[in-house]
């Protein structure tokens, strides 16, 4: 496989034809090798329009929905960033690359041990990976200025809008599948906040989400 034709291949086949069209978020596709950060037995996979396995039941979501969520953030160079749901570490080390620091939290012990390694192997030294579940949130060094949530909830926390500084934006996957909504929300003031839905998906949930009970009586 050639793989910078790959690459070249999922930029202009499956990341621009879905509105994806910010230079600089396209230039970074180009710089983090997006390969270096996938399982050994999915290498093959790594620029596919699809959802690439994890140990532990999690996934790295499909190349064109991390360049459209990392494109409508408009992430800025002075900015903190919490990511809920480290994975591989590859989402990490893009929004690393636009921000100032990420803290991203992962509840497995095997990922967070692969996300460390894949970062260090990459040359990526402003992510620090914490060991836990952020699914509620994550009130360690918040409020954040942006929050990204890399897998769908089935219902926003509402810890994690209070985790928002004004003017913080944080960029979530909510909804139950077949029907999931990506929602930008940008918080406002101490009590405002700004939603915006941005396309309609249906991803896996983060291995930790759980739904409130919804049973009656």
């Amino acid at each position: 496989m050639n793989i910078e034709q790959a690459r070249f291949n999922m930029i202009e086949q499956q990341i621009r034809p879905w509105d994806v069209l910010d230079t600089d978020v396209l230039d970074l596709l180009m710089v983090v090798k997006r390969e270096n950060f996938v399982p050994a037995a999915h290498k093959a996979l790594a620029f596919a329009d699809a959802e690439i396995p994890l140990p532990g039941g999690n996934c790295m979501l499909a190349p064109k929905i991390e360049a459209r969520l990392l494109q409508d953030l408009k992430l800025k160079k002075h900015e903190n960033v919490l990511e809920i749901g480290a994975g591989s570490g590859y989402m990490a080390a893009l929004l690393a690359h636009k921000g100032r620091h990420v803290t991203t939290v992962e509840v497995s012990p095997e990922l967070k041990a692969l996300a460390e390694k894949n970062l260090a192997d990459n040359g990526v030294t402003n992510v620090t990976v914490e060991l836990g579940d952020g699914a509620q949130g994550w009130s360690s060094g918040a409020p954040f200025d942006v929050i990204v949530v890399s897998g769908s909830l089935p219902e926003l926390p509402p810890a994690l809008l209070q985790q928002l500084s004004i003017g913080g934006r944080l960029v979530v996957i909510i909804g139950q599948s077949p029907a999931m909504k990506a929602q930008l929300i940008t918080r406002t003031g101490e009590a405002g906040y700004d939603t915006r839905t941005l396309f309609e998906t249906d991803v896996k949930p983060l291995v930790s989400a759980v739904a409130t009970s919804t049973f009656t009586f």
